[in-house]
């Protein structure tokens, strides 16, 4: 599909070169470039909210499509348009989940294994890990566990966190504070 448009683009920019501006036929690789360079952590951000290679696969390419609708003159900062994006887009699946009740019980990301020590002991206590994380994050609603990722596993500013969920930023630390003390208190969400 990416290669399509961008054949089609191309093509087009290289038919109007003549009417165009300097520099109006790069944008596409802009678009490109910028989207490849934050892609991996798009991925980071939707594998850990929503616990699913596929599911995050799905929101990446959604960001990308969004990415492409989009008007990227009016974007200021493309690695933020495009967190906000999947972020947002996660959350929206969560909370669709939630609201039909599912329960996903799917592995969480699998963590690495020690090679130099016993490959059982270290695939044991991996999966251990990945269950209490699982158990920990299912404590927590889709803007608190957006929030808790955000900062503890990306390290993201507040003032950041505020702007992806649209909350002021001292709502956003409360967000996270509430996340974290739910977290170490095991508090239960009602299904």
């Amino acid at each position: 599909m990416t290669a399509a448009h961008g054949v089609t683009s191309q093509h087009s920019s290289n038919a109007d070169a003549s009417r165009a501006p300097q520099g109006t036929t790069s944008t596409y690789d802009d678009g490109l470039s910028a989207f490849m360079s934050v892609r991996p952590r798009l991925f980071g951000i939707a594998y850990r909210m929503l616990r699913s290679a596929a599911e995050a696969e799905d929101i990446v390419q959604e960001a990308w499509v969004r990415w492409q609708t989009a008007d990227r003159s009016l974007v200021r900062d493309a690695a933020a348009f495009l967190v906000t994006t999947t972020t947002r887009l996660a959350i929206n699946v969560l909370q669709s989940a939630h609201s039909r009740r599912e329960i996903d019980v799917g592995p969480l990301m699998p963590e690495p294994v020690d090679t130099s020590a016993d490959p059982r002991l270290g695939a044991e206590r991996g999966q251990a890990l990945g269950l209490a994380v699982r158990l920990l994050l299912e404590r927590l609603t889709p803007t608190e566990r957006a929030a808790f990722i955000l900062r503890e596993a990306f390290d993201y500013p507040y003032r950041e966190i505020a702007n992806v969920l649209r909350l002021q930023e001292a709502n956003a630390r409360q967000v996270v504070t509430r996340a974290r003390h739910h977290v170490a208190t095991g508090r239960t969400i009602a299904a």
